[in-house]
């Protein structure tokens, strides 16, 4: 049974409208039409914006599924991102403001950034990095991180960036299945007001691996660290005899660009592998219609470039657009719940774009914070990584962008390299939870387990149906792993793994991952459609809904809740929410369990761990992977909770 659709639609204000690259919803509808029955030639003049070496002679082959983009051109991704700004009237143009954590700031122009990429690629050269060899980057989130990925890139080589916020076990395995041997990292990097410590780390991974031919640090926060003769060397050593001169070779549409490691249901992460001329393509046209990306405009994602929104939403795309961007090192809470704001405020942010785990910990922490700033410098907000719950959606909407600014709820997902369905601010009609329609060029649909298109309001298996630019290549190392995951529900179809249902409208809702669908009683739940519905209850800060076997039902649905800030954990507060859950949805969805939790398991980007809680329901402890656990204290905590109980 699935939640209603909320009443409440927001269209784009006439002002927004005027300026913005598409204007109506009618002028969307006649491109999307016009991009799916002519793809190739939608998608090549795009990428006749970006700059070539030399043409491609075809825009796509594709035999399922495998695909390959403007075949037979050649470019150098770095070029789009930075040359053809560095050397116009971009040049003295901010490209990067930083700031870390401690409260430093710098910028960097245009040509500053071209040239500390291109010192660097010179310093890569020194160390013996070539085209196609596998580069491992385990940096804070500094401009650093930024250069030394197009660095990479602008000598061919493929890196593969490792969140800051990994272990040694998770940096080794990665080490171990790209076959890097060139690693880029800092002594550490500034986190709540502490020095994670990247270099050891690093030091601890590679321990015993006689195949490491170089580690180049960058001294972040200067605390002393073990440097191994001829192996490890300072990035600030290295740079200052290079050359900040180098001409870029061009490559192959097809080029490896980089491997990025995403978790997978078997355990072991996969290595979706993407490639250079059609990510970029992709990248860059979302960034121009979803962003509506100005000259004039303040760009800020919050994301790490350990993850694929970094990827595409700081450097390629976003560079490739000649924007102005804020970048920021630390946790969003120090020193308090108001840094972010503040940042909006001194730096003039007109495009912001984060993920709803952090806005649902914003509006625990009380709107106060907000209230201190001036944020009218805003004028589009964007969300991304999960679906928003409708509260969070209009808090968002309102506190945030003051009832003016547009939300581009972003569905995408590393394996597709670049946002699928979005609104386009100008266009959509926005409805808190759905994140609309799909994207030009984007043949979204929706198939029940026989390979019928659902009905309205029916829930199904999203799926794309047509090859798009930016796709993933394959699973590095494992064709028919890729295979299997991602093309063998359907032939000849892209299986997202998300369960999804399209209202009337044709606006798609994301349910959640299909491995986080209940079957309770025969009926499929979303587990996050039963979030959405705690956290719309006024006591609730943030919600985790897992499954439980169940000999009768099938499955129980077991619900984690975190309350705000004066609310207590009372029994009463406890089935009013169990109510509260059937009211909304069904009683079919009311919770069987409901524990209240003053903190969720999360890894140190804010994402909830599912996993650990429903291992913790089903077994009683957690044994399973906790290195991506931030604080593990949370679940010691909870698992005394429920052993009382």
């Amino acid at each position: 049974m699935s939640q209603k659709p909320s009443p409440d639609i927001y269209k784009p204000s006439k002002e927004f409208s005027k300026q913005a690259r598409i204007s109506s919803l009618a002028e969307y509808k006649r491109m999307w039409q016009e991009s799916i029955a002519q793809p190739e030639k939608f998608w090549a003049e795009q990428a006749q914006e970006l700059t070539w070496r030399e043409p491609w002679k075809k825009v796509l082959e594709w035999k399922a599924p495998d695909a390959k983009w403007f075949v037979g051109g050649k470019l150098n991704i770095t070029e789009s991102c930075l040359d053809r700004h560095a050397t116009g009237p971009r040049k003295n143009k901010a490209a990067i403001i930083f700031e870390g954590e401690p409260g430093d700031r710098r910028t960097l122009t245009y040509a500053q950034l071209h040239k500390e990429v291109c010192q660097f690629a010179n310093v890569l050269i020194g160390q013996g990095v070539k085209s196609k060899d596998r580069v491992l980057i385990y940096m804070p989130m500094i401009p650093e991180a930024a250069i030394a990925m197009l660095a990479c890139a602008r000598l061919g080589a493929v890196h593969s960036v490792v969140f800051g916020g990994f272990s040694a076990e998770s940096i080794a395995d990665r080490l171990s299945d790209s076959g890097a041997v060139h690693i880029i990292t800092a002594d550490g990097g500034w986190r709540r007001g502490k020095v994670v410590p990247l270099k050891d780390n690093v030091d601890e991974a590679i321990k015993g691996n006689r195949e490491i031919k170089s580690v180049i640090v960058y001294q972040r926060t200067g605390q002393q660290v073990a440097m191994q003769k001829d192996r490890d060397h300072w990035w600030h050593e290295l740079t200052a005899t290079a050359s900040s001169r180098h001409q870029a070779k061009a490559f192959d549409s097809e080029h490896p660009l980089f491997i990025l490691y995403t978790s997978g249901s078997t355990g072991k992460p996969k290595g979706i592998l993407h490639t250079t001329g059609g990510y970029l393509t992709g990248t860059y046209t979302t960034c121009k219609y979803i962003f509506d990306m100005r000259d004039d405009d303040i760009y800020w994602c919050t994301a790490d470039v350990g993850w694929i929104t970094g990827h595409s939403y700081i450097v390629y795309g976003p560079l490739a657009m000649g924007v102005t961007q804020v970048i920021y090192e630390g946790a969003p809470n120090f020193p308090d719940f108001g840094r972010f704001w503040k940042m909006i405020e001194d730096h003039g942010v007109t495009i912001f774009y984060t993920a709803p785990t952090a806005i649902r910990a914003f509006i625990k922490a009380g709107d106060a914070f907000v209230e201190n700033h001036d944020l009218s410098s805003l004028r589009l907000l964007g969300s991304v990584g999960e679906p928003i719950n409708p509260e969070a959606w209009r808090w968002y909407h309102q506190k945030i962008g003051g009832g003016r600014c547009p939300i581009v709820d972003t569905w995408w997902q590393t394996e597709t390299g670049a946002i699928m369905i979005s609104p386009l601010p100008g266009a959509t009609p926005l409805e808190p939870g759905t994140a609309t329609l799909p994207f030009f060029g984007v043949d979204a649909a929706i198939l029940d387990d026989s390979g019928k298109e659902c009905k309205a309001n029916e829930q199904g298996r999203l799926v794309i149906r047509k090859p798009w630019p930016s796709m993933t290549r394959t699973i590095y190392g494992d064709k028919a792993r890729f295979k299997k995951t991602y093309w063998s529900d359907y032939e000849g179809l892209y299986t997202a793994g998300d369960s999804a249902r399209r209202d009337k409208r044709g606006n798609f809702w994301i349910v959640g991952r299909l491995d986080d669908v209940l079957n309770v009683s025969g009926h499929r739940l979303g587990t996050a459609e039963v979030e959405s519905a705690l956290v719309g209850h006024k006591a609730v800060a943030e919600a985790a809904v897992v499954g439980r076997p169940d000999d009768l039902k099938g499955q129980a649905v077991v619900a984690f809740v975190t309350l705000k800030a004066g609310f207590d954990e009372t029994p009463t507060l406890q089935k009013e929410l169990r109510d509260h859950v059937g009211k909304v949805i069904g009683a079919i969805a009311k919770p069987d369990d409901l524990h209240f939790a003053p903190a969720l398991p999360k890894t140190r980007s804010g994402k909830i761990i599912r996993r650990l809680l429903k291992e913790l329901v089903t077994t009683g402890s957690v044994s399973g992977n906790l290195t991506t656990l931030e604080d593990f204290s949370v679940i010691e905590s909870l698992q005394q909770r429920l052993a009382k109980r």
